[in-house]
């Protein structure tokens, strides 16, 4: 495709986008042009057929496709119908038409490359969001060896005692059982977990300290016991939200994800 035919294509779809509170949309009428739909009969079967592509995927097509009425200058009473697009639902739509066209090939491009931009900034806030929750995992785990070390408990049973807790949440399945099914190698687990059960391990391990600290509790039998109870009301709490953390997929290392922000946190800096 010829450099000032792009440029053209980009400028037309460019022009045609709009925002509304820092969200970007796209009116289906004015994309139903770009795309060479003659009548909106046509185009909005391709519309309906982008909103199956769309919930097969388990996006909720609410979410990408608001329909909106548009008044129309001659008959301002009878207003027509009209699409509020997103940048997914666009992408979807342009999939369902024939790539030979110039204006379509462009279409697709221009939609799966923005689109793909925006996945790669919501895994960035996804790991941000892991990233954080780990550290305060960390923390909220040491404060509890902290705890129990005062309370005359040994190391070894430190260890019995988070191999118990991850039975609990994790419905009798042990740390090394959850290992094996999500096929993680290194350890440990919980750098492999979504920040959802990260925070639900925060969770017991901090009202367990609470418990701890404020109501005198002492003695390796009494702790495990309250500790094991918190984290079967913590699964109770996920399982009501119907979700179930040994059914989660693992996720990428989150000491791979932080080698790698540093990296680049590093090079950024001598960059400056």
């Amino acid at each position: 495709m010829e450099t000032n035919l792009v440029k053209v294509l980009f400028k037309n779809f460019e022009d045609i986008k709009q925002e509304k509170n820092w969200i970007e949309f796209w009116n289906a009428r004015d994309l139903q042009e770009l795309l060479w739909y003659s009548k909106w009969e046509n185009f909005s079967k391709v519309i309906e057929k982008a909103k199956i592509s769309c919930q097969n995927f388990w996006a909720n097509p609410n979410d990408e496709f608001f329909l909106t009425p548009r008044k129309t200058s001659s008959l301002w009473w009878r207003p027509k119908e009209d699409y509020h697009l997103s940048r997914y639902a666009c992408y979807l739509i342009a999939q369902n038409w024939d790539p030979e066209k110039q204006e379509i090939a462009f279409a697709q491009a221009y939609f799966s490359v923005q689109t793909r931009k925006q996945e790669i900034i919501e895994q960035k806030l996804i790991d941000f969001e892991r990233l954080n929750a780990r550290k305060k995992l960390t923390a909220t785990e040491k404060e509890f060896q902290t705890l129990a070390y005062e309370r005359k408990v040994d190391w070894d049973w430190i260890w019995r005692i988070r191999s118990k807790w991850d039975t609990v949440l994790f419905w009798w399945k042990s740390t090394a059982e959850m290992k094996k099914k999500l096929w993680v190698k290194s350890w440990p687990l919980a750098d492999h977990l979504p920040a959802v059960t990260l925070k639900a391990k925060d969770l017991a391990t901090e009202v367990t300290n609470h418990n701890m600290k404020n109501d005198n509790i002492s003695w390796e039998t009494k702790i495990t016991q309250v500790h094991i109870k918190n984290n079967a009301w913590v699964r109770k709490f996920l399982e009501d939200s119907w979700i179930k953390p040994e059914e989660l997929p693992a996720e990428t290392d989150l000491k791979k994800i932080e080698r790698k922000k540093n990296s680049k946190e590093k090079k950024l800096w001598k960059s400056k």
